[in-house]
């Protein structure tokens, strides 16, 4: 199959900052990153935590931002409406197929059950051979080690092939990141 050009990239992220200062220093230089790389942020349209932090910086450097709320979440998570496209969607299950279809690659940054839930449905589509689109997550300070722990125990107790492994690629700074995206943009 040919290989997928990047001009979009969706980002899965907390709607809160975390306990660790790095991560949202590496939201920030994420949106910073894609705006300088001519790649289109695609998010969930929050204002607050590592998504408002992610789209702020994107912005300031001038990049192109789309995002997707659902109407219930606009109040909560500050839905951000200075971006260069903003969608509101009716629930959680459209908010994340809007943005799945209008990005050609995921990462997933720090965050909680609502980036996990978002990660997972990607990972499974592609799993089932949905689409072939990089799925790749943004280790800061080994914040993701406990999940990559358990997936590899999922494996080797036989609830995945070893290919699902190979489906999540991990990357420990968003220079690293970058240059993968970029590869392929």
């Amino acid at each position: 199959m040919t290989p997928i050009t990047i001009k979009s990239v969706c980002v899965f992220c907390g709607s809160r900052v975390g306990a660790a200062p790095a991560y949202e220093s590496a939201a920030r230089s994420l949106g910073t990153a894609l705006a300088d790389s001519g790649l289109r942020l695609v998010y969930g349209a929050g204002d607050v935590g590592l998504m408002g932090a992610v789209a702020r910086a994107a912005a300031e450097a001038g990049g192109q931002t789309f995002g997707v709320i659902p109407v219930h979440l606009l109040r909560r998570e500050v839905g951000k409406r200075d971006l260069s496209t903003f969608v509101v969607t009716e629930n959680m299950h459209e908010r994340k197929k809007v943005m799945f279809m209008n990005a050609d690659a995921i990462v997933t940054l720090p965050g909680g059950p609502g980036s996990l839930d978002e990660l997972f449905e990607v990972l499974t589509w592609r799993q089932l051979g949905l689409h072939e689109k990089p799925v790749c997550l943004l280790n800061i300070d080994g914040y993701w080690n406990p999940l990559v722990t358990l997936l590899q125990h999922i494996v080797a107790e036989g609830f995945a092939e070893q290919s699902f492994l190979e489906f999540l690629e991990v990357y420990d700074s968003v220079d690293a990141l970058m240059e993968r995206l970029r590869s392929r943009s």
